[in-house]
């Protein structure tokens, strides 16, 4: 309570707050309008968007736009997509890249430019491919006329705008609203889904149940149920506790005098979280999986074929003589482990640490400067993420083990723990900038009071 009256008393996150719910019920109002021209069968949408696919998943990532069609159908996804190449490249891979990311706030402005032309290309091929499924998977029409390509070309503009507004709504919340937009996005359209999923899980396994011969139905039904309400708990227990665990290493200062105080010497450390990477990996994973079946409509292929099993962590894939493998599985836990290492030496550059560190004069007790310091932080680096990926690829993949195994008929649980992983951790990071916002606030009493910290 003390913290909420704090947040109301502050004028600034107050405004930062009402600008976000603002800008994320114009993003909502976007998702209800329906591309002009498509014509949608609700009823078998509505089925499909509850089965396990990679539109399902981009549906309930997205907060349900796909399920109306709407013009912000897209999302992020392009986006997210064209940051994974763009960061996979700038890893010298492509010196341009490379050298651009060293050059500071200039280099990161150019890398953003190129990310956004990336995503607009691949925009496009994303969205020709959605159409083309949906419309062999006989969700929506449209009036094509005597030349379809234009109505297929003006879908494209239509979907490829929406995506580019939405873009722009994010980054609007990253300068003036709280949180990172693109972030807040996700996090806005999953919320509003997460009932709708619950609400679908209990009249599935109890409503349906009710008045069922024989009566263990019904107690099978709500044994799943609560089943279902507690991974959903302790996805949310996990995720909090992964994302708060942080590994200390002590760093002392040469400037600083044998009277610092307690608190300076409480305050000399270098935090490393186990999971530095947050919630990109699993963002990251799930577009790399939606791919296959997107490229394969693009291609006029069968989105739902068998061999996109591979690429569907809650399908098996059989192998022959009665065997059965759970390659999705599989392949979304190692995305998930690859991208956790991947993001964590993006957020934390040993060797620029190493470097700092000697320019401001401060070194880690017992531990040389230079390479020495890069070798030991990459190393203590390495150690913690390693535990943080495999604590990340463990809650990705429990909902998907549920599914293959207690939950067969209802893949929606798969969904919402992947959602729950998002929504938790851009929620822990929210709490944290206004936790900083606070505390700026108080510090900036403090001085102007003539007081003492």
């Amino acid at each position: 309570m003390k913290k909420l009256s704090s947040i109301l008393k502050n004028k600034e996150i107050m405004d930062r707050i009402l600008f976000t719910v603002l800008i994320l019920f114009i993003f909502r109002i976007g998702c209800q309008i329906t591309v002009p021209g498509a014509k949608l069968n609700e009823e078998q949408i509505g089925t499909y968007m509850n089965s396990n696919n990679a539109l399902a998943l981009m549906n309930i990532l997205g907060g349900g736009t796909l399920q109306t069609f709407s013009i912000f159908a897209l999302g992020v996804s392009p986006y997210i997509t064209a940051q994974i190449i763009v960061q996979l490249l700038s890893t010298d891979v492509l010196p341009a890249l490379s050298e651009l990311k060293r050059q500071g706030q200039y280099g990161r402005k150019k890398i953003e430019m190129a990310t956004r032309y990336l995503t607009l290309m691949l925009g496009a091929v994303q969205a020709y491919g959605i159409i083309k499924t949906m419309e062999s998977s006989d969700l929506v029409e449209f009036s094509t006329g005597a030349y379809p390509w234009l109505t297929y070309l003006y879908v494209v503009i239509v979907l490829l705008a929406g995506t580019m507004t939405v873009m722009w709504l994010g980054d609007q919340i990253s300068v003036k609203g709280i949180g990172n937009g693109i972030s807040m996005i996700i996090f806005a359209g999953i919320v509003c889904s997460l009932p709708t999923q619950i609400g679908n899980a209990f009249s599935n396994w109890v409503l349906e149940n009710v008045g069922k011969v024989p009566e263990t139905a019904l107690i099978r039904g709500v044994f799943q149920f609560l089943l279902y309400i507690f991974s959903f708990l302790l996805i949310i227990t996990f995720v909090t506790f992964v994302e708060l665990s942080k590994r200390k290493i002590p760093v002392q200062h040469s400037g600083k005098g044998g009277g610092q105080t307690a608190s300076m010497a409480k305050a000399s450390f270098l935090p490393i979280k186990i999971n530095p990477a947050g919630v990109i990996p699993v963002i990251f994973a799930s577009s790399v999986m939606m791919a296959p079946s997107v490229i394969a409509a693009f291609m006029g292929g069968d989105s739902e074929a068998s061999w996109t099993n591979v690429f569907t962590s809650s399908k098996l894939t059989y192998m022959g003589n009665g065997v059965y493998m759970p390659w999705g599985l599989i392949i979304y836990v190692v995305l998930t482990i690859a991208f956790t290492f991947f993001y964590a030496n993006i957020q934390i550059d040993p060797k620029q640490l190493a470097e700092n560190f000697q320019k401001n004069g401060s070194y880690i007790p017992g531990i040389r400067p230079g390479n020495e310091t890069e070798r030991y932080v990459r190393r203590v680096l390495n150690r913690v993420t390693f535990i943080g990926a495999f604590a990340l690829a463990a809650i990705a993949a429990l909902p998907s083990i549920l599914t293959l195994t207690i939950f067969k008929d209802y893949p929606s649980l798969a969904l919402g723990g992947t959602g729950l992983i998002i929504v938790v951790g851009v929620a822990l990071e929210l709490n944290s900038q206004i936790d900083g916002l606070l505390a700026g606030k108080s510090f900036e009493e403090v001085v102007a009071g003539g007081g003492n910290l």
